[in-house]
């Protein structure tokens, strides 16, 4: 079964990369040797037909690997889909800033809530960033649970900064449903916390 991705990332040093797959879903490693004879020295952004096998260690990896040169032009527009949807997800924070204010006139949170989300979405910021610097050179990723918990803790504001601007984990479906369902859950249990049900937490009579 043949399979259809982008070129995310291309070590040509090293002589291998990762294919970001057009249907979602978890990155795969490519190697030089896989690519056919006649596909020419790989280049990011490249659109890939593939084949997947489980390489020594049980991990998969791309074989059978030719470009698809006649639709570079869907490449584009997927990257700019791409780029207009990180952009809108931006209005997420603008809002929350909004939810924020009016919790606090309202109900008073402690302050020290507003440290937890900017010290939470500055820690998810680099875990983005770690992440994104590894798959460009082959190392040990991140793992997305560890992404979505930092998400989950109050990170997700620094998140949607780095999927915006560091062009990271912002194509993936699956990736993306996980992420709001943690979004949408942090910032319920935010208002939550703060509404007079949950005052006896942090203001206990």
């Amino acid at each position: 079964m043949r399979f259809e991705g982008t070129l995310k990332s291309w070590n040509d040093d090293r002589g291998f990369g990762f294919i970001d797959p057009i249907q979602g879903g978890q990155e795969i490693f490519v190697h030089i040797k896989a690519f056919g004879p006649r596909s020419g020295r790989p280049q990011a952004n490249q659109l890939l037909s593939f084949e997947v096998e489980l390489g020594a260690q049980g991990k998969k990896r791309a074989k059978n690997v030719e470009v698809v040169r006649r639709t570079a032009a869907r490449s584009n527009a997927r990257r700019e889909s791409s780029a207009q949807w990180g952009t809108a997800t931006l209005f997420a924070i603008p809002g929350f800033a909004v939810l924020y204010l009016v919790v606090g006139i309202l109900w008073k949170p402690p302050l020290v809530l507003a440290a937890i989300y900017v010290g939470a979405s500055a820690a998810t910021f680099l875990a983005y960033a770690l992440d994104k610097s590894a798959a460009e050179r082959g190392a040990w990723r991140t793992p997305e649970s560890t992404l979505h918990l930092l998400a989950f803790a109050g990170g997700w504001p620094g998140a949607l900064l780095a999927q915006q601007f560091l062009r990271h984990k912002s194509a993936k479906a699956e990736f993306r449903a996980v992420f709001w369902g943690t979004v949408i859950v942090n910032v319920a249990g935010f208002a939550l916390f703060c509404s007079p049900m949950g005052r006896p937490l942090w203001a206990p009579q």
